[in-house]
């Protein structure tokens, strides 16, 4: 059993909110403080999952982004601000972390992730939050949390919906069934071409806010050890009605 971690008087006071919870309190936050979450992508949904579980006390966000800041992502990715066009993403949130609290340490990774690397990186991690853009980097994600047994929050977004769902299927549920994996709800790739990205069909930015802070509720459940995450659940929001449904799978 790991030893709990001391938290200072400036965290007490800071994680307030969260200690006089009592399905959290301080023993949930100081699991908050040990953790180590893989963040993939740091743009439209990585912006505010990386935001609150740095507010939240994360102690540790591992960034993983190739790219750089562009204005046109200003519109939604809102860790990054105009004076960050140009540089890349994981420096831009790494300073944008260290404002918004200087107890969580950042680990940087400046490549996109593969099915080579993802090993390597999601096995020293707890919890893997996946908010990439294409089932290339889905895929290699899924796969390593599979084989290395590691939870993975997936979510994904479109012109005006999103999905969201946490893989956890190396452990049974309900019945003595194996929970699914990635490949069970996606078993193949759509072939190259046929879903538009997002500079071709647009995307209402504040989409992503709402299923980045869903993944970053799932990422906190998660550590802290409480409610129920969405493990064989896919939840669907459509925006524009503003209805959520959350199908078993």
């Amino acid at each position: 059993m790991l030893a709990p971690m001391q938290l200072s008087d400036e965290e007490l006071e800071r994680y307030a909110r969260h200690i006089v919870l009592a399905e959290i309190g301080g023993p949930g936050q100081q699991k908050l403080k040990r953790a180590r979450v893989l963040v993939v992508g740091a743009g439209g949904l990585g912006a505010p999952l990386l935001q609150y579980l740095a507010a939240a006390g994360v102690g540790t966000l591992g960034i993983v982004d190739d790219d750089d800041v562009a204005l046109s992502n200003l519109q939604r990715q809102v860790i990054h601000d105009t004076d960050a066009v140009g540089t890349a993403k994981i420096d831009s949130a790494a300073e944008a972390i260290r404002r918004i609290n200087p107890h969580v340490e950042v680990e940087p990774y400046p490549f996109r992730i593969d099915a080579d690397n993802a090993p390597g990186l999601v096995c020293g991690y707890d919890v893997i939050a996946d908010g990439s853009d294409n089932f290339a980097t889905r895929y290699a994600v899924a796969d390593a949390c599979a084989a290395w047994r590691r939870p993975l929050v997936t979510a994904a977004v479109g012109r005006f919906d999103g999905s969201i769902t946490t893989l956890m299927p190396y452990e049974t549920g309900t019945g003595g069934r194996r929970n699914p994996g990635y490949r069970d709800l996606f078993p193949g790739a759509p072939p190259d071409g046929t879903l538009p990205t997002c500079a071709e069909a647009g995307i209402l930015g504040a989409l992503t806010g709402v299923i980045g802070s869903m993944m970053a509720l799932e990422v906190i459940k998660l550590i802290a050890d409480v409610g129920e995450p969405l493990v064989g659940r896919l939840m669907l929001f459509d925006a524009l009605s503003m209805r959520v449904e959350t199908i078993g799978y």
